[in-house]
């Protein structure tokens, strides 16, 4: 009898590689497209936090027409439609609109009345000043329809933050007053920093603007114990124990811009520092709400909001900030773009 052949043994089975670990955290998605067409399918009411650092407005200076608005006393008239303004004539920020800015021309009435949220009306008054433009034809006709959009997705609790620089923060006030209510504006945030080269034939322009709105006055989400605190510019005047703890910060926030060579730094020309993202973060919304960035550039608002436990939204049609962002939270879910124009 032919003896045995050698016993082979069965390979053992090969285990599946683990699943990546998801961070901890929330979660981060990011849309490459037209943000006006993006932000327009989602649903009412969904963002506790909305931060917008729209491109500034730093182009070439040139005379052009801009309209403002006041709220309008229906209750000598009510049947009129229309109201005559003299150009020029001034009155309070009324409540709301509800269209696109259009830029006037010389041709056109002095003053227009349009019916805006909540039902109320308010009037156009149209008058010439300095202005500036850049690659938009024209920047508000560019900006309103977005705002109107980010109010309409803004919870109720929930606090708009808008990020500009000097050139347009002022005008942008009297827009955001007239669109959402005068009442509703919550502060006015200064960002100072001081790096770069300065000028000697002015004071040199070292900070931005951010614009704070609040859906609702009355039950809007603000936590100051939650915000990382500062120290104490002369510590010796309080007593030990603040001191140490430190102090909550003000409207005017000192902060460095992003290091050159910093842990932070992406290389994207836009990039905001983490710690101002993270101070709005940390006040105006709670772990598990949801966050809106849909000029998300490198990302640095969902990448912060990701690290304090918020769900992030973020929105850009630029491949190259679509790059950055996904080299930056490798997790984030990505729709509406694809490896090639993703590629720097």
């Amino acid at each position: 009898m032919a003896s045995p052949g050698p016993v082979i043994a069965e390979p053992a089975p090969v285990p599946d590689p683990a699943p990546v670990p998801e961070p901890a955290g929330g979660s981060v998605e990011i849309h490459q497209g037209d943000n006006l067409e993006v932000i327009r399918r989602l649903p009412d009411a969904s963002f506790t936090l909305i931060y917008l650092d729209p491109p500034f407005n730093t182009g070439r200076s040139q005379e052009r027409s801009l309209e403002t608005a006041r709220s309008v006393d229906r209750s000598q008239d009510r049947s009129a439609e229309t109201a005559s303004v003299a150009p020029g004539s001034r009155g309070a920020a009324g409540s709301a609109p509800e269209a696109v800015l259009r830029t006037a021309t010389a041709q056109e009435a002095a003053s227009v009345v349009r019916r805006g949220f909540h039902g109320r009306e308010y009037e156009r008054i149209r008058g010439d000043l300095r202005a500036y433009d850049d690659r938009f034809d024209d920047y508000w006709g560019f900006l309103e329809p977005r705002l109107i959009e980010a109010w309409r997705l803004l919870a109720d609790d929930g606090t708009l933050y808008l990020h500009l620089d000097y050139r347009e923060a002022h005008y942008a006030k009297v827009l955001l007053d007239a669109l959402v209510g005068r009442d509703r504006f919550l502060n006015e945030l200064i960002w100072a920093y001081d790096y770069g080269a300065k000028t000697r034939k002015r004071w040199p322009t070292k900070h931005d603007t951010i614009l704070v709105y609040v859906k609702d006055p009355k039950a809007y989400w603000f936590d100051s114990d939650a915000v990382d605190r500062e120290p104490y510019m002369a510590p010796g005047l309080v007593t030990p124990e603040k001191a140490e703890r430190g102090k909550l910060p003000t409207d005017v926030w000192w902060h460095t811009i992003v290091p050159t060579t910093g842990r932070e730094k992406t290389g994207y020309p836009t990039q905001k520092p983490e710690g101002i993202l993270r101070r709005i973060v940390q006040a105006s919304s709670r772990p598990g709400d949801r966050v809106l960035d849909f000029f998300a550039g490198s990302g640095t608002t969902g990448a912060v909001a990701a690290a304090l436990g918020r769900d992030a939204v973020l929105v850009d049609h630029n491949p190259a900030a679509i790059a950055v962002m996904r080299e930056r939270m490798p997790h984030a879910r990505v729709f509406g773009a694809t490896p090639e124009r993703t590629r720097p």
